[in-house]
């Protein structure tokens, strides 16, 4: 599992209905794969990404609110030749409740071919490290 991301709702991520607004969802999905990215491109220089967003999605379970502490856990569930998939949850710092889950599907590519490349077998051992033993549930589990 990758380092929990603590998150402080910002007024700005809320809507008119005074809630997170769903978009912002994705947005802390995307904060908690940051230290996942290091493990493709140490410095983080965006010359040298070699990753692509195929796919996401979330599953809201509870409003969340202006101010309120957040954490993001982050985990690998599957890896693939090209891709790999990970899980989100979101939770409340508080009182540990579930406010979302969500997943990803990065590809490992090549942009000056514009074509999908291997995972190496080092980013395959780092990939399973991050790894649960168990299975976990996806978005679309209730």
């Amino acid at each position: 599992m990758l380092p929990r991301t603590n998150i402080r709702v910002r007024f700005s991520e809320t809507d008119a209905l005074g809630h997170v607004n769903n978009t912002s969802y994705f947005i802390y999905f995307e904060e908690a794969r940051t230290d996942l990215f290091r493990y493709f491109v140490d410095d983080l220089d965006t010359s040298k990404w070699n990753l692509i967003l195929a796919s996401t999605s979330c599953d809201y379970k509870k409003q969340a609110r202006f101010g309120q502490e957040l954490y993001v856990t982050t985990e690998v569930t599957k890896i693939g030749n090209t891709s790999f998939t990970l899980y989100h949850e979101i939770r409340d710092a508080k009182d540990e409740s579930i406010i979302a889950t969500g997943t990803a599907v990065l590809v490992h590519y090549d942009f000056s071919t514009e074509r999908p490349v291997p995972l190496s077998d080092q980013q395959r051992k780092k990939l399973s490290s991050l790894m649960k033993e168990q299975s976990l549930p996806t978005c679309s589990d209730n």
